[in-house]
């Protein structure tokens, strides 16, 4: 294929990708904003108002990015992993596979299409965050980045759980016990500096930790880690994971019997 057919190819499968979850908007846009909306107000307004300020700042203010943050993971890996599986439920990925395009134009496509959602999502959650509090956005290059690479690699996730998923409910199995435990404990609700040395050492090895506290620089101008480190790492993550996603397409993996 050329160069323009390759475009074509990936401008196709993200135009699906999109139309999918932009045609049921009231079960995949709305639910997610509303509960991030019960978020800012249990959290916020009635907890925050006790807690007080965090680094300066008010506790609304500095939850208000990992809420979107989490938004933006769990969107991007949920629609790529759904999307992705009923296409192999229903035979309609073998045609995919035959079909003159690379399995990179495929996974790249899927990729797109899930990172598409998530932030779209994200940018929901960030118009309704200006409900309660006001954000000023210190570094939006940083801000930009952050999250696009993020929702990237939640998107890979989500295609490698739709693999080597064989039901339905294996594609929940890894968003209710991994990504769920890891955001909570990603410091979305609170700084690692109040946490013992021993909990902040282990607290390092979360990767959603990078995401979220390099997301707050971009907003708040404050980290609680090193924002070069956690762009390279969130980068490292991306092209491993790339790499095992494309390896196990290209190996027929969860697809040929």
């Amino acid at each position: 294929m050329n160069t323009r057919q390759l475009l074509i190819s990936l401008w196709t499968m993200v135009v699906k990708e999109v139309r999918r979850f932009v045609r049921i908007w009231p079960q995949t846009l709305v639910p997610p904003s509303i509960t991030m909306t019960m978020y800012f107000i249990i959290f916020g307004n009635l907890i925050g108002s006790r807690v007080g300020e965090m680094h300066g700042i008010s506790y609304m203010s500095y939850i208000v990015p990992g809420l979107i943050m989490m938004s933006v993971i769990t969107n991007s890996y949920s629609n790529v992993a759904s999307s992705f599986f009923s296409n192999k439920f229903q035979r309609s990925v073998e045609e995919m596979m035959v079909s003159p395009m690379p399995n990179w134009v495929i996974l790249a496509g899927f990729v797109i299409g899930g990172a598409a959602r998530g932030l779209g999502v994200g940018l929901i959650v960030t118009i309704v965050s200006f409900f309660f509090t006001d954000l000023n956005l210190h570094h939006p290059l940083v801000t930009l980045a952050v999250v696009i690479m993020t929702a990237m690699l939640f998107s890979i996730g989500g295609f490698i759980n739709a693999l080597l998923a064989k039901k339905f409910d294996d594609i929940s199995i890894i968003p209710i016990f991994v990504l769920t435990p890891l955001t909570y404990l990603g410091g979305v609700f609170y700084s690692i500096d109040l946490l013992p040395q021993f909990w902040q050492n282990v607290t390092m090895i979360n990767p959603i930790l990078y995401m979220v506290n390099a997301f707050r620089y971009g907003i708040l101008g404050i980290s609680d880690i090193p924002v070069g480190g956690a762009l390279v790492a969130i980068a490292a993550f991306i092209v491993v994971l790339w790499t095992v996603a494309l390896w196990m397409l290209n190996r027929g993996k969860g697809i040929r019997s």
